[in-house]
């Protein structure tokens, strides 16, 4: 179930054929529906992305609080997805993006969303940096 804050998310962006206002103005932003690691239920999260070649770059900051977001748990038990983007369903799958990569992708995402700069100094994990591609 997701929080109030994140329903109006997505009540918004399927009102709105995947535009919103607010926190997430103007920002490239996904409904990842995941299958819970722990409930079994399918949960729906917007998360921001960017676009790297043919495969979908999320962040797992949780806005820099010291535990991973709930998806990240789900991706990580099970890496199958679905992905809203724009009008546009589809199905993925997820991948820890390998440490060699992990840094210069957190930079791009930085310079086009300064605000994940600042989630880097509100924790001591590490942030994890995540990928899909289209399974179907």
């Amino acid at each position: 179930m997701a929080n109030d804050f994140n329903q109006q998310v997505i009540d918004e962006f399927r009102a709105n054929g995947g535009k919103v206002g607010g926190y997430f103005e103007g920002s490239d932003l996904v409904l990842l529906t995941t299958k819970g690691a722990k409930s079994g239920k399918q949960v729906t999260s917007p998360v921001m992305y960017m676009k790297d070649g043919d495969r979908y770059v999320i962040i797992a900051s949780n806005a820099g609080a010291d535990h991973h977001p709930a998806w990240y748990h789900n991706l990580v038990a099970n890496p199958d997805l679905t992905a809203e983007i724009g009008t546009e369903t589809f199905a993925a799958k997820a991948e820890q993006v390998p440490d060699e990569e992990r840094d210069a992708l957190y930079a791009r995402m930085v310079a086009i969303a300064p605000g994940f700069a600042e989630y880097e100094t509100k924790t001591t994990r590490r942030i994890p940096v995540l990928a899909f591609h289209r399974t179907a």
